[in-house]
């Protein structure tokens, strides 16, 4: 008589009725942040108010389209404006204790609010030009944005780019003088891409070929360039200023239609051929990083050298010919000084353009849009002290010129995200 074995069929463990919960994380490092500045904004708007009227010019004369300017009252707005900060704060709040991120739109909406908030606090009783403001911000910003491509490709690369403050002047004082003798600003431009290529070229080759300290490398750089722009200055350009120093500046473009757009339109779509080429170098820098063949062995020659060189990428050549197009995009921008701004070349007239830079390439994390978007702010901040100090405005100048650095230690620290580098950045590859 056989027997039949029992089968024994395998079940899941069923899990303790008071088993450990899964823990969950909360970062409350933006609402506080939040909050710090809604305190901050309500204090200044609420608790040294001021009366009158502030305008905002939205048009200016030539515009095709005319708006008419907005008039606001200005202890009004600053209560209105600090209820917004504070429904904003207390929402990020309310969104982080369950487990939710806050919105990058929601933190954008509140710094449109805040900036808002103290134009109309500044400006009382006065008027503030908005394209003229931001037309001058786009303009300050130029350089700093070639500069910060620069500085992405060639972090996201591996070599970490301090020598950008010397690419910009070497490529202020170069196009100058090409610019004059020659009587072309195009050739001007050229030429200061290609002096931009050798700043490049000696970081490259120290920093790649002799396995050089970086950072060293690049302050040293900077400190020879200013040196010898400086000299050649004093010696060949100052006496000859009307033969070697007058170099013809690029005329204004007008974009048929899209100048016309009200705002935007006179900012934006009325510049010179080199803020056109700008824009095109962000979008072309972005896609080419993250879209293309040549992106990706950049990055992956950035954050795993050793794992690229397995596959066959040449790890040296890779970080060579990506500086040196890192030099011309920063040599472009030094041109704007001399081609697209000021109209001649003068002393140490970067004026730490290219740490600025550097500081934006940081802010962004070494994202072209990001780093562009922060080169912007710098520039805004820059001209807003300007601007206010024309209307008579309170504000001291010197806080308007450390604000850009405030915001940028506050997004460092956590509004904007952890900011981590491309892993090799800064570190020589020896092949083994």
């Amino acid at each position: 008589m056989s027997t039949i074995a029992p089968v024994i069929v395998p079940t899941q463990p069923t899990p303790p009725e008071n088993g450990p919960a899964t823990a969950v994380i909360r970062n409350w490092k933006t609402p506080i942040g939040l909050g710090v500045f809604t305190v901050l904004g309500a204090i200044m708007l609420v608790g040294f108010g001021r009366d009158g009227i502030s305008t905002m010019v939205l048009s200016t004369t030539s515009d095709l389209i005319q708006l008419p300017a907005v008039d606001l009252p200005t202890r009004a707005t600053g209560i209105v404006v600090s209820l917004l900060l504070l429904a904003i704060a207390a929402w990020s709040a309310w969104l982080v204790r369950g487990a939710r991120k806050t919105p990058i739109w929601l933190i954008g909406l509140f710094a449109f609010l805040l900036l808002l908030g103290f134009l109309v606090w500044a400006s009382a009783g006065a008027s503030i030009p908005i394209p003229g403001l931001l037309f001058g911000s786009l303009s300050l910003a130029v350089p700093l944005i070639f500069g910060a491509l620069g500085g992405v490709i060639s972090e996201r690369v591996g070599v970490v780019n301090v020598a950008i403050e010397g690419q910009l002047l070497a490529g202020a004082f170069t196009s100058a003088l090409v610019a004059s003798i020659t009587g072309q600003p195009l050739l001007g431009l050229l030429a200061a891409m290609l002096a931009g290529v050798l700043v490049a070229f000696v970081l490259a080759a120290f920093s790649i070929k002799y396995f050089v300290d970086q950072v060293i490398v690049g302050v040293v750089l900077n400190v020879l360039v200013s040196g010898v722009t400086g000299f050649l200055f004093t010696q060949l350009l100052a006496p000859n200023a009307a033969t070697l120093n007058q170099p013809p500046k690029f005329d204004r473009i007008n974009i048929p239609l899209l100048s016309e757009i009200p705002i935007l339109g006179p900012v934006v779509f009325r510049q010179t051929l080199i803020v056109y080429i700008m824009y095109f170098a962000v979008i072309a820098v972005y896609v080419g990083i993250f879209h293309t063949k040549w992106g990706l062995r950049l990055r992956a020659v950035g954050e795993h050298p050793q794992a690229a060189d397995t596959v066959g990428i040449n790890v040296a050549a890779t970080r060579f010919w990506n500086v040196s197009l890192a030099g011309a995009i920063a040599g472009a921008g030094g041109a704007y000084f001399t081609l697209g701004s000021v109209g001649a070349f003068g002393k140490e007239m970067t004026a730490g353009a290219g740490f600025i830079a550097l500081a934006a390439v940081i802010f962004g994390r070494w994202d072209p849009i990001r780093a562009t978007l922060a080169a912007l702010l710098f520039g805004f901040a820059s001209n807003l002290q300007s601007v206010l100090s024309i209307i008579g405005s309170p504000v001291p100048s010197e806080f308007m010129l450390m604000l850009p650095y405030l915001v940028t230690i506050f997004a460092v620290a956590g509004l904007v995200g952890r900011s981590r580098g491309p892993a090799a950045s800064g570190k020589p590859y020896i092949k083994s």
